[in-house]
């Protein structure tokens, strides 16, 4: 393994280690790739995923910098939360810095009414 992927992992596990979701404070989980990125809201006591939003959907503009996709994938997961009732969540990172693609989603899902 890349040494890249096994520093992210660690820093990953010690964030997994302090923060967990309920049904009625889930944990905003980020996954990004080289070209998208995927959130969920997860309730970590039953291991289901409450509400999700990714930047393959057709409702995500495909066009326009990864930014800005990643903006409109955090409005999409409070949208979708919303419309599940819920307005508070923990934000997992998954050992990304908080930076770029992955402060773009936050941002988005904050200004779609998540608090975190």
């Amino acid at each position: 393994m890349d040494a890249k992927v096994i520093r992210r992992q660690k820093l990953k596990w010690r964030i997994r280690k302090k923060i967990s979701g309920t049904a009625e404070c889930p944990r905003l989980s980020v996954f990004r790739s080289n070209k998208e990125i995927y959130a969920q809201l997860i309730d970590d006591v039953t291991g289901k995923t409450l509400a999700a939003a990714n930047s393959r959907n057709k409702a995500t503009a495909t066009t326009g910098a990864k930014v800005d996709r990643s903006k409109e994938v955090g409005l999409n997961l409070a949208k979708a939360a919303k419309e599940k009732g819920i307005e508070r969540c923990v934000f997992d990172r998954g050992g990304y810095l908080y930076h770029g693609r992955v402060k773009a989603l936050a941002d988005g899902a904050r200004e779609g009414g998540l608090n975190f």
